[in-house]
């Protein structure tokens, strides 16, 4: 088997764990964008640190130059996912706003995968996976019942 299923379990736990203490962060703090820009500090230092300490080379200026505009912009599109999802877990709880959150990044994900945005690999979307796609959403309707 694959550790790549594995990974990508831990990571979805781990952004899970994160939202819901950054959530509070944001409430104890009574500011959701402080917290949100704190949250946001961490991750950069880590990811600095992390960079550091991996053997790889930097880019050069060439490199730096030819990446396309629009991809400078995804941090700003972090940005405002996070955010919102600190605003809404005080407001909704943990469970409903990430089931939420989870359909809407499946239902982009599989429309960028079909078309191949991005220079992605191109998964179509088939009948299988439209199914899927309505039992996910009967899913979250079933989640969030009270």
């Amino acid at each position: 088997m694959s550790l790549l299923p594995v990974l990508a379990l831990l990571a979805g736990a781990a952004i899970a764990v994160q939202a819901g203490l950054n959530a509070q962060l944001g409430v104890q703090l009574r500011h959701v964008l402080l917290g949100t820009t704190i949250a946001f500090g961490v991750a950069a230092g880590t990811s600095l640190l992390a960079s550091l300490a991996l053997p790889r080379s930097w880019p050069g200026p060439d490199t730096l130059q030819a990446v396309p505009g629009h991809l400078w912009f995804g941090g700003a599109l972090s940005a405002l996912g996070v955010g919102l999802f600190y605003f809404l877990i005080p407001r909704m709880g943990v469970g409903p706003m990430m089931s939420f959150a989870l359909t809407g990044q499946l239902a982009v994900a599989l429309i960028v995968s079909h078309y191949g945005w991005f220079e992605l690999p191109v998964r179509p979307l088939t009948p299988l996976k439209l199914l899927g796609a309505v039992a996910l959403v009967a899913g979250i309707i079933l989640i969030n019942r009270e």
